[in-house]
């Protein structure tokens, strides 16, 4: 049986979440900030999967460095959409302003130790 990967598994369920979000912002006809957090949000486990494959130590930790700031950048984007004519009463904010925090946390970790090793 394989061992869970925790920061996959996280960052592929954000990204469905945000994939909700992103419908919902086309809806409303916000295209260009639909696009943004689009990209960045489902970049970040983009990053992490291909991590997986890194074929180094320094190409592992230049990736979750990528995904890391991809994640800032989503945060950022959803402090944003926190607005009546935007998202404030989304049903999936509150999971992904307390996630978009576990994960920035866990990249970060996973940044320095593999500097460390």
């Amino acid at each position: 049986m394989a061992k869970e990967n925790v920061i996959l598994e996280k960052t592929f369920a954000f990204s469905e979440r945000i994939l909700d979000i992103y419908f919902e912002l086309k809806n409303k006809n916000h295209y260009r900030l639909a696009e943004q957090i689009v990209g960045a949000g489902t970049s970040i486990g983009a990053n992490v999967e291909e991590a997986q494959a890194a074929h180094s130590r320094k190409d592992f930790v230049s990736k979750m460095v990528i995904a890391a700031r991809e994640a800032r950048e989503t945060k950022y984007w959803l402090r944003l959409f926190n607005r009546d004519e935007l998202l404030k009463d989304h049903k999936h904010l509150p999971f992904l302003y307390s996630e978009i925090d576990q994960i920035i946390s866990i990249l970060n970790s996973i940044i320095k130790s593999s500097r460390e090793s």
